[in-house]
């Protein structure tokens, strides 16, 4: 699993060196363009986030914290604060909607705010919602007064579909009133003035602009701006702002900006996140120390575990240790057979194995399993307590795929060639077993089209070989509309002293491991043994950037269209978030390195952009979108862990795209409800040592529940038990269906 380490702090937006890497990778930006409007603000430094924007004194105005941009000093400002900004991010702020989302692209071309159809705020119902305003302007106006102002009323009610609609409603900081009309600039307001001001009465509800229709200078002064960067209509004008709009976000090292969405917390060393593929779209959180927990689409989580066999798991409150409940999938048919598979490290007579069982869903509770129907798959000895593996998937084959460490110690020293290179041994391995069939006297099937199954020297499980510790596997779901990609399997696989390295893993391929370690020799008389025939990897990285790699996913899913294709994954002892992206025509990889996003990018409601340093494992919810776990303190014992979802704040799908009805679930269980730890101005704590001993800092809970004895009411001061909470919970989950 992971290594030895060393703790740091929290991970937040903090710049780092590019790694150096080898054959077959490029180090490019993806997309090749990148930036986009000029930040509004510092870039934090060191995960604190950056100040909040200034809050004006009206809905209106623009009398903030700065000197206004004609006066001599402001102007200075404003320069100084541009080439700032520019120096700091190359190129980058960021559009939002009013509803504090990325700005899409609708389905259908707009009718009235026709300009907005290929990238804004509104979709085909907002659009008719905005034209029957404008109706009803035009007859609230007389017919001499509408042909001088119908092309204004357009124009200003059109400003909410505005990809900047944020901005120019001044609705960047959620606790500053909403502007009624968008921030304009001089010349348009004085012309508007001019020509049709009483337009105004009728659209906006301010009365303080009312007072001030027949003052031109007041007026306009009211309507404008601190940064005439943004007003209407110079902002579409701007080329900076609007060149690479949709495009996602790089700073000026191509590290591309994404934030993320806390989603689960309280967990000891999260180390798999799950989904059943059962319509329910619920999603299945393992703890290293031997516990699953399930939890509802809406974030609640049941109080009962689904699974809790933390009496056979073995592991220890040790930091670092890698023993463990380390993998779950669900059965391809889990809808029908109940069936799910569990990968756990367990003590036999003295001794350390893995072990791979079978366990049936409860026939009375399906949010909890049977766990009487353990069926024992497959056993493997283990020589040491490190390098345990523990990732299991199913393919589209249907076949459970099992990938081993190669027993532990330091540079494979078992044997001739080592666990890894040698095929009669399981482990270092990736095996492949059907686990609907028993033949042989075993417990399961061996697949056909293995690739060593007619080998007398080999074990027919061996799917692929030269395997360290690939810790974290995925398969990809392909392109959602042409499918390309479906079914490659990537795989992250720990090194020994040097790299670290991303595996593409094909049938019969042997990775190289212990003759190589990422593109480098490591046993230089394997590494001459061209009869090998060894697979590079698709991408490696140094040490220097980091030295235990966390495998990721394909973004495949619906919410956020510039991922898709994106490789994402991490690393445990650097918490670097990294990507991949595969250039299409020439097969490369290429690597941009993921921040958390700068200035307003994340200042928004439920999005954050720090999180905890040790990057533990990612995955999938049923409709496909990304999530990481990552935890401040790697123990077993600790509960530190959070889930992350990871947001892409540069774009979204349409409204109603990627809506989802998850089938209803029987709750037996009382519901534990969802209650975010982290703010967007609050990276996560650290522990800190107490003059007087013991730990300062988040409080600790063992189990993690014993820091949920109620909900309290902040209004009366009482508070709920979970006894109570549990049903009432239960009730609200059901009649959400409903609503």
């Amino acid at each position: 699993m992971w290594k030895a380490f060393k703790r740091g702090p929290a991970v937040g937006c903090r710049r780092v060196p590019l790694p150096s890497v080898s054959t077959r990778v490029t180090e490019q930006r993806w997309p090749p363009r990148r930036g986009g409007p000029r930040t509004r603000g510092p870039a934090c430094r060191g995960g604190e986030r950056p100040p909040l924007p200034c809050r004006r004194e009206r809905p209106g105005g623009n009398r903030g914290c700065r000197p206004s941009a004609s006066s001599p000093r402001g102007a200075a400002m404003a320069r100084a604060g541009a080439l700032l900004a520019l120096w700091v991010l190359g190129a980058a702020a960021h559009p939002q909607c009013l509803d504090f989302r990325p700005p899409f692209r609708p389905q259908r071309r707009l009718a009235l705010c026709s300009r907005y159809s290929v990238f804004g705020c509104c979709d085909e119902k907002r659009d008719a919602e905005l034209t029957s305003r404008f109706w009803a302007l035009a007859n609230r106006m007389l017919a001499a007064e509408w042909a001088d102002c119908a092309g204004y009323a357009r124009e200003l009610l059109c400003q909410e579909c505005s990809p900047y609609a944020a901005h120019l409603y001044d609705a960047e900081d959620p606790s500053t009133p909403l502007r009624t009309v968008p921030g304009l600039c001089q010349d348009y307001c004085l012309t508007m003035w001019q020509k049709c001001r009483r337009l105004l009465r009728h659209l906006s509800t301010d009365k303080k602009l009312w007072a001030l229709e027949d003052n031109r200078d007041k007026f306009c002064h009211y309507l404008s701006l601190d940064d005439m960067d943004y007003c209407y209509p110079n902002l579409m004008a701007n080329k900076n702002l609007s060149s690479d709009l949709g495009h996602m976000v790089a700073d000026a090292t191509g590290c591309l900006q994404l934030c993320l969405e806390e989603v689960a917390n309280g967990l000891r060393n999260p180390v798999a996140m799950v989904h059943a593929g059962d319509g329910t779209h619920r999603f299945f959180v393992a703890e290293q120390v031997g516990l699953v927990w399930a939890y509802l689409p809406n974030r609640f989580r049941l109080e009962k575990p689904f699974l809790n066999i933390s009496q056979a798991v073995l592991t220890s409150p040790w930091e670092g240790d890698e023993r463990g409940f380390l993998g779950i999938a669900f059965h391809p048919s889990f809808r029908h057979n109940r069936k799910l598979y569990v990968y756990y490290s367990v003590g036999i007579r003295a001794e350390e194995w893995i072990r791979i069982s079978e366990f049936r869903v409860s026939e009375d509770d399906e949010n909890a399993v049977d766990h009487s129907s353990e069926r024992v798959i497959l056993e493997v000895k283990e020589p040491a307590s490190n390098h345990n593996g523990g990732q299991l998937l199913f393919g589209d084959d249907g076949y459970l795929y099992i990938f081993t460490g190669d027993g532990g110690m330091a540079g494979d020293p078992f044997g001739t060639f080592g666990n890894a290179q040698n095929k009669s041994a399981l482990l270092g391995k990736v095996l492949r077993i059907d686990v609907d069939r028993k033949e042989r006297g075993l417990p399961y099937g061996i697949p056909p089209d293995n690739p060593f199954l007619g080998d007398p020297a080999a074990r027919p499980e061996v799917y692929a070989l030269g395997v360290r510790n690939m810790w974290r596997c995925s398969f990809d779901r392909g392109d959602p509309e042409s499918g390309a990609g479906r079914g490659r399997l990537f795989c992250g696989d720990v090194g020994q002293n040097k790299y670290e390295e991303v595996d593409l893993v094909e049938r019969g391929g042997n990775y190289g491991w212990r003759a190589l370690e990422g593109f480098q020799c490591y046993d230089r008389s394997l590494c001459a043994n061209a009869s090998l025939n060894h697979k590079l990897p698709i991408f490696a990285y140094p040490h220097t950037t980091g030295k235990s790699v966390t495998g990721g996913y394909v973004y495949r899913g619906c919410e956020y269209p510039n991922l898709n294709g994106l490789y994402i994954f991490g690393d445990f002892m650097s918490g670097r978030l990294m990507s991949l992206h595969e250039n299409p025509e020439t097969s490369q990889w290429q690597y941009n390195e993921i921040c958390m996003g700068h200035g307003q990018t994340c200042n928004f409601p439920g999005l954050i952009n720090h999180y905890y340093p040790h990057i533990i494992s990612f995955g999938e919810d049923e409709a496909g979108e990304l999530y990481f776990m990552s935890t401040g303190e790697p123990s077993a014992r600790v509960p530190r862990g959070v889930v992350y979802k990871i947001i892409d704040p540069s774009r979204r799908a349409p409204p109603g795209k990627c809506k989802i009805q998850p089938a209803k679930v029987k709750i037996r269980s009382g519901l534990i409800p969802f209650l975010p730890r982290e703010s967007a101005d609050r990276p996560p704590r650290t522990r800190t040592a107490h003059p007087k001993g013991g730990i300062r800092g988040e409080e600790r809970c063992s189990p993690p529940e014993a820091c949920l004895p109620g909900v309290k009411d902040q209004a009366t001061g009482l508070t709920l038990s979970s006894h109570l909470l549990g049903p009432l919970l239960s009730v609200l989950y059901f009649l959400s269906f409903l609503l």
